[in-house]
């Protein structure tokens, strides 16, 4: 696995309490080489943010063998568990997310570096997400990497997960950027996710390995998922969802914004529609993105509603749970509503929605709502 020119100065420089990547990257940038700014040949009293704290700092021999110890011990495990470490001078740093104000000056990458080199689109939503939700971010993961676009996301539950498994499922790249260390399984319950993006995408971090999933390193990963990408897609989000703070640090960075439209009555779309609202091109399917982008586009205009809508049921599955299925579509519904829409007797309509239960298709809320379920 490749590892940056001067891996251990930039180590040494990231592991200096107080200097983060501004800070870093201005004393490079003047110094010309990281061992040069260890060396104080960057003059750093003379660089925008450096106070008298920081030049004793850089100037305390102690204090910088210290960090040059952690940095060769870093450097040991890096290449103990093969992962890559990139700096702002690496030719495989993306150059989408060099570009943004803060870039990171160090990434973690485990995983294939020849995703970094595709067309990025990020798909982001909330962790509490719907079935309809999580449809439509496998859906729309699944059509974007058909054409060779490589899906970005945070490795969360609800949305995130949906995309990155869509992206996968498709045969297709994808890269989750995360708010630990990339030798960190968070959240516990995604351990064969994060095998599958070790194994077939890439796990991405500016966090030294073992950083634990701290909530403060989550907003500030947020802005590299939507720097690597030249769009962002919201596709479900509440009023006060985090990834619409995504959304602001993507325009703030120059990417184009996308969000999916949901029920108006819905809490868990509320979020995107004020996105449309604000001006984000409405998703109706990949199409959109891709033409928005100007790239080009290898499939015909299928939609999100269009392709859910077309998605057949299980072969194993009778002619009547087959019509109790395409009953249940995009949101749960109560039994009187089955009721109506499917003309089954009260009695016969438990045991279908039993068996269908059983066999994994549907599965039951809060409230005897049914809701099909298509994504885990």
């Amino acid at each position: 696995m490749p590892l940056c020119p001067d891996a251990e100065d930039w180590l040494t420089l990231s592991l200096l309490p107080g200097l983060g990547c501004v800070l870093i990257w201005r004393l490079v940038r003047q110094a010309g080489s990281p061992g040069e700014a260890l060396r104080l040949g960057a003059r750093p009293s003379a660089v925008p943010g450096i106070g008298p704290r920081l030049l004793a700092l850089m100037a305390d021999s102690a204090q910088v063998a210290v960090a040059r110890q952690l940095a060769q011990r870093e450097l040991e495990r890096i290449e103990r568990l093969g992962i890559s470490l990139l700096s702002l001078y690496s030719p495989d740093y993306p150059e989408l997310l060099r570009t943004i104000p803060d870039p990171p000056v160090l990434l973690y990458c485990r995983g294939d570096l020849a995703i970094l080199r595709q067309p990025t689109v990020a798909v982001i939503g909330s962790r509490a997400a719907t079935d309809y939700g999580r449809r439509m971010a496998a859906l729309l993961a699944a059509e974007l990497v058909a054409q060779d676009i490589t899906i970005v996301s945070g490795a969360a539950y609800g949305i995130d997960a949906a995309a990155h498994r869509g992206a996968l499922r498709a045969g297709g790249a994808t890269v989750a950027v995360l708010g630990c260390g990339v030798d960190v399984v968070y959240p516990r319950a995604h351990a064969d996710l994060f095998q599958e993006l070790a194994a077939q995408g890439l796990l991405l971090s500016e966090y030294p390995l073992g950083t634990p999933p701290e909530g403060f390193r989550f907003p500030a990963r947020n802005r590299i998922i939507s720097g690597l990408a030249k769009g962002v897609v919201v596709v479900e989000a509440t009023e006060k969802s985090g990834s619409l703070i995504t959304a602001r640090l993507a325009l703030d960075q120059g990417r184009e914004v996308f969000a999916v439209p949901g029920r108006i009555d819905s809490p868990k779309s509320s979020g995107t529609h004020r996105l449309i609202q604000q001006g984000a091109h409405l998703v109706h399917g990949a199409t959109d993105i891709v033409e928005a982008l100007a790239w080009e586009s290898g499939t015909g205009p299928c939609g999100l509603a269009e392709k859910a809508a077309a998605t057949g049921p299980s072969p194993q599955v009778s002619p009547a749970e087959q019509h109790l299925l395409l009953s249940l579509d995009a949101y749960p519904r109560d039994i009187d509503t089955l009721v109506r829409m499917t003309g089954l007797p009260i009695v016969d309509l438990h045991t279908l929605l039993l068996q269908l239960e059983l066999k994994g298709l549907i599965r039951q809320l809060p409230g005897q709502l049914y809701e099909r379920r298509l994504m885990d």
